[in-house]
C-alpha cells in the first residue's frame, strides 16, 4: 500500500489520521515540525504528503515551496476553514489539491485515492504507457515518463500541471473550457472550482517563462477558458 506523510503542529490531528490511515492499509509518516518533515520527503519521498499550511517555524507553503525545486510529490494542503487565500497561495506554489478544516477523514481519503490515480495514471506502465508522445513546435509532453520539455530544455510539472498542459496541447487551437480542464485533470469524485484551474495555469505559465520569457502559447479567453497556440 501507499505511504503517506502526514505534516501537521497539531498532534491530535496527526494522532486521529494516523489511526485512520493504517486503518486503510497505508503506511503513515508523521512530522510535527516543518523544516523536518522537509528533509524527510525530499530524502525518503512518500507516494503522497498531506500538509498543513500554518506552522510555526517553517509553514507548509515554504516546505512546498522548497520541496518543488527538484520533487514533484503529489501534495494535498489543509488550508483553514474561510481562508480562501490559504488555497490561491497553495496552488501558486504546486499544491495538486486542497481540504478545508474541519474536515471529513473519509472525504480527505478519496481526496488521497483520486490524486493517487492520477499519479499512478502518468507512471511508467501506467493507463498512459501505450501514448506517444505529443510534439507541438517547441514543446514536446511524454506522457510515459510524465516528461515535459520546452526548447529542449526540462520543465517540471505536477501531476495536475501536466494533465492540464496535455489537455490543451492534444488540440492545439482549439478553447478548452475550465470544466473540461477540470475534467482531464481530476477525478470526478472530486470537486474543485474555476480559480483552481486559473491558479494552475498561472503557475504553468511562470514555469514556461523562468526557461523563456517570451513564452505565450497558452492563451487566456476571458469568460471562455484557454487554448495553447502552436508557433
Amino acid at each position: 500500500m501507499p505511504t503517506i506523510a502526514l505534516v501537521d503542529d497539531d498532534e491530535n490531528i496527526l494522532a486521529s489520521l494516523k489511526i485512520f490511515f493504517e486503518a486503510e492499509g497505508y503506511t503513515v509518516r508523521t512530522y510535527t515540525d516543518g523544516a523536518a518533515a522537509l528533509t524527510a520527503l525530499a530524502e525518503t519521498p512518500p507516494d503522497i504528503a498531506i500538509l498543513d499550511i500554518k506552522m510555526p517555524r517553517m509553514d507548509g507553503v515554504e516546505v512546498l515551496r522548497r520541496l518543488r525545486q527538484g520533487s514533484n510529490l503529489p501534495v494535498i494542503f489543509l488550508t483553514s476553514k474561510d481562508d480562501e487565500m490559504d488555497e490561491v497561495v497553495g496552488f501558486n506554489v504546486g499544491a495538486d489539491d486542497y481540504i478545508k478544516k474541519p474536515f471529513s477523514q473519509r472525504l480527505l481519503n478519496e481526496r488521497v485515492k483520486a490524486l493517487l490515480r492520477r499519479t499512478r495514471a502518468g507512471a511508467p506502465g501506467g493507463e498512459t504507457g501505450d501514448k506517444k508522445p505529443i510534439v507541438r513546435g517547441e514543446l514536446t509532453l511524454d506522457p510515459n515518463r510524465h516528461a515535459c520539455t520546452w526548447k529542449g530544455e526540462p520543465v517540471r510539472l505536477t501531476v495536475t500541471e501536466f494533465l492540464i498542459l496535455q489537455a490543451l496541447a492534444q488540440r492545439p487551437g482549439y478553447v478548452k473550457s475550465r470544466d473540461q480542464l477540470m475534467d482531464a485533470a481530476y477525478d470526478d469524485q472530486v470537486y474543485v472550482d474555476d480559480r483552481t484551474i486559473d491558479s494552475h495555469i498561472k503557475r504553468l505559465r511562470k514555469k514556461f517563462r523562468d526557461i523563456d520569457d517570451t513564452f505565450d502559447a497558452i492563451e487566456t479567453l476571458y469568460g471562455v477558458g484557454y487554448r495553447y497556440n502552436e508557433a
